[in-house]
């Protein structure tokens, strides 16, 4: 799920960011933005700092060998959302982000918890 690059450039993390709601969606919270009844929906993807990050990466793969990271403020999705989708971003981490602020963080610990998929 997570390496060490994604590590190296963490975010300001700041929960009321982006103009979107946080709801609960399959027993996750979710950052939701964009219209409920859209017939368009895009899942975006948090990195190791979590959804309540303002800095979303997306990671394409296009093979095993090569990694292109776009970097795009978590705003992204709600411009993504101003053009009609409804956009949601799952906390996939179940509220345990990769926690570069605070002095004890076991960064191994973590990196082990969460291992790249």
């Amino acid at each position: 799920m997570s390496g060490p690059q994604c590590c190296e450039n963490p975010p300001n993390l700041d929960s009321a960011s982006g103009v979107g709601s946080v709801e609960e969606l399959g027993g996750l919270k979710t950052y939701v933005t964009g219209p409920h009844d859209s017939k368009r929906a895009i899942l975006l993807i948090h990195d190791a700092f979590g959804y309540e990050a303002p800095l979303l990466r997306i990671y394409l793969y296009f093979s095993l060998t090569v990694l292109l990271i776009l970097s795009q403020k978590r705003k992204l999705a709600d411009k993504v959302a101003a053009l009609g989708f409804l956009v949601v971003v799952p906390d996939f981490l179940y509220s345990d982000p990769f926690d570069v602020d605070n002095p004890q963080f076991d960064r191994e610990a973590w990196l082990k918890a969460h291992p790249m998929v």
